[in-house]
């Protein structure tokens, strides 16, 4: 069972602990323990942070971060200890639908959804999909 993040880049810093939570109840409710998350705004670098700390005590919880863009040089820090994917095909979209190829992407591999939506946008959209299409949805 994989979970994957939809969230506004705007998020508040407030709801760190909601996230937790969240992310704490699908363990042990649902029994997953793999997740995606997106790198970009303070959604996708809250959740990162927070299954950072969760990994530390539960070995078994996997988490990739998975990418809209190939890395670059600056990016080799910033990465160097966490695991990253780049979904295959990525490379052939425009730079401007990259986050939306990728979000499509870790949609399709996802069994459950834990969202923070609060105003229109990708976020939104990525949602109501994932409504479309029968995932679970945790929503914040």
């Amino acid at each position: 069972m994989i979970c994957t993040f939809f969230g506004h880049g705007d998020a508040p810093q407030s709801i760190s602990n909601n996230i937790k939570k969240a992310i704490l109840s699908i363990i042990n409710d649902y029994g997953v323990n793999k997740f995606y998350v997106g790198n970009h705004g303070s959604y996708d670098n809250m959740v990162i942070n927070i299954l950072k700390e969760l990994a530390k005590t539960n070995l078994e919880l996997k988490f990739y971060i998975v990418l809209a863009y190939l890395p670059q040089k600056e990016d080799t820090y910033r990465y160097s200890d966490d695991i990253t994917i780049y979904p295959e095909g990525l490379e052939k979209v425009p730079k401007k639908f990259a986050i939306i190829e990728r979000n499509k992407w870790m949609l399709n591999q996802s069994d459950y959804i834990i969202t923070y939506v609060r105003h229109v946008g990708n976020a939104k959209n990525f949602k109501e999909l994932a409504e479309k299409r029968g995932k679970i949805i945790i929503e914040l």
